[in-house]
């Protein structure tokens, strides 16, 4: 973990502020101050993103970087809950921000309002211990995997369209597969929510999810979705859950 050389300490107003997760049996400070010395990559400040980065926040990370090159619209509302009408035609990512400091002012976070090719995400990804993948594109979907294998850094990937949506996270352990096996198995069909349309809660509820798998892989609390799929079908409010298998011939983790 990048973080690892610094040991943050809890002041008694972050001890007061976190107390509800401190108390939990395993979690204790030990797994508070774990949160509060990570630094997470947040790709895209859409629906997932906005989901996920408020329960990131409220939780105590340490430190969020947000990526979206996009700007606020009228359609963004309805699901995208840390936009309002005032930041209308604001970057997304500027937008978040400003909505997360004051969600819990003891945040770190900083904002990128253009996409990075490879070789400055890959720079960025080297600075942070978690990646969130928030996006809505399969491109940028693979180029983050190829660039979180390569550095070992744990991805969290979560989907939604329609009624539908889906969560997993990759640790980058060489004997389990990474997002290229799982869209090469499952297949992946490449619409926006603009082509196919999204339910206001489903992201929230995919997002919340992805923000859980983050904080349980950076405090080592509990059990995280490694080489797991889950899939949540809102029109019955049913999960499945899938085992991933690793392709054998897969052109990014096959020869590991």
């Amino acid at each position: 973990m990048k973080s690892e050389q610094q040991s943050p300490h809890l002041n008694q107003e972050q001890a007061m502020r976190y107390s509800r997760q401190i108390m939990l049996p395993g979690f204790d400070l030990e797994g508070q101050e774990k949160l509060l010395a990570s630094r997470i990559l947040l790709i895209g400040a859409g629906g997932l993103g906005c989901a996920a980065a408020q329960y990131l926040a409220a939780a105590g990370i340490g430190h969020i970087t947000i990526v979206d090159d996009d700007k606020v619209e009228l359609s963004n509302l309805q699901r995208q809950v840390l936009h309002s009408e005032a930041t209308l035609g604001v970057n997304k990512s500027k937008s978040a921000q400003a909505a997360l400091k004051r969600l819990n002012p003891l945040l770190s976070v900083s904002a990128f309002v253009k996409r990075m090719d490879d070789a400055k995400l890959s720079e960025q990804i080297n600075l942070h211990d978690l990646v969130l993948d928030c996006c809505d594109n399969l491109e940028t979907r693979q180029q983050l995997n190829q660039l979180c294998f390569t550095a070992k850094v744990p991805l969290v990937s979560g989907a939604a369209i329609r009624m539908e949506g889906q969560v997993c996270s990759f640790t980058q352990r060489a004997e389990h597969a990474c997002y290229q096996c799982l869209s090469a198995s499952f297949g992946e069909q490449n619409l926006s929510c603009m082509e196919a349309g999204i339910m206001s809660p489903v992201v929230g509820i995919i997002g919340a999810m992805q923000a859980l798998e983050g904080i349980k892989i950076l405090s080592g609390f509990g059990e995280a979705l490694t080489n797991k799929l889950l899939m949540f079908d809102a029109m019955t409010s049913e999960w499945r859950r899938f085992t991933l298998m690793k392709h054998p011939r897969c052109a990014v983790c096959a020869a590991t």
